[in-house]
């Protein structure tokens, strides 16, 4: 008897809950998504999500923001087919993910906030070693997880995609032409730092390529990190064993 009170009171609680958050009005009025590429050809992926809540549903969000048991899924519900990763590997897809629903600003007319997503991406590019120490980069279209059309992938309205390179970069070709920076290939991308699209931008035919070229600081430092990863711990007997052979060496030939 207990049991199945306790089971009716949860029942209650959950029919209110939903009750709720049914007639919520969350309105997504803007997606910014920001790629940020790795040089291990992973990326670090920001979306940021504006909403527009109306005064009915201005309690129900601060509800919903500090509510620990809403899930992903749950804020998807509430508001819409916007709230998904937009660039995600279809083979191993994100990790790291992290979501935070922002803190309300309220005016006349309802209020607004904005929902950030912050994960990231492996394979969101291809890399192959061109000369020395001199990189070939090559964007993989197929993480995009954008709006399907007729003719294929395209930005939604309201949206704006950014993809901002690794330092030392320098692009080699991009299509579509970015809508930032304006003098697109006038100044030939030189010192661009991050490219930028905007509003129903077609995806179909993106290709995107850049290179990077590595100091030999940078390359005496990932020879070691890539032995590090092999070898692990046993990587540092090796070195310790190359200084003693060194040190012997010198000594003997000073004592000679």
């Amino acid at each position: 008897m207990r049991q199945a009170l306790v089971i009716a009171v949860l029942a209650i609680m959950l029919a209110t809950f939903l009750a709720q958050t049914s007639d919520a009005s969350y309105t997504v009025t803007y997606l910014n998504t920001t790629v940020y590429l790795n040089a291990n050809t992973s990326a670090r992926v920001v979306e940021i999500l504006n909403l527009s809540i109306s005064n009915s549903s201005i309690s129900q969000y601060r509800t919903d923001r500090l509510a620990l048991n809403l899930t992903l899924s749950t804020w998807q519900s509430l508001v819409g087919p916007e709230l998904v990763e937009h660039i995600i590997n279809p083979k191993s897809g994100v990790y790291k993910f992290e979501f935070l629903p922002g803190p309300l600003m309220v005016d006349y007319n309802g209020a607004h906030t904005y929902l950030m997503m912050n994960y990231y991406v492996k394979n969101v590019t291809s890399v192959t070693e061109t000369g020395p120490r001199l990189f070939k980069y090559t964007f993989n279209p197929d993480v995009f997880n954008f709006e399907h059309a007729a003719s294929g992938q395209v930005l939604p309205q309201n949206t704006s995609f950014t993809i901002v390179f690794p330092n030392t970069s320098t692009i080699s070709s991009v299509y579509p032409i970015p809508d930032y920076p304006a003098k697109g290939f006038t100044s030939g991308y030189s010192n661009v730092t991050k490219i930028s699209w905007n509003n129903g931008e077609p995806l179909s035919k993106f290709t995107l390529t850049f290179y990077t070229h590595e100091s030999l600081q940078e390359e005496v430092i990932n020879f070691f990190k890539g032995i590090y990863g092999a070898l692990g711990m046993f990587t540092y007997v090796i070195i310790a064993a190359v200084i003693l052979v060194l040190i012997m060496y010198t000594y003997l030939k000073v004592a000679g």
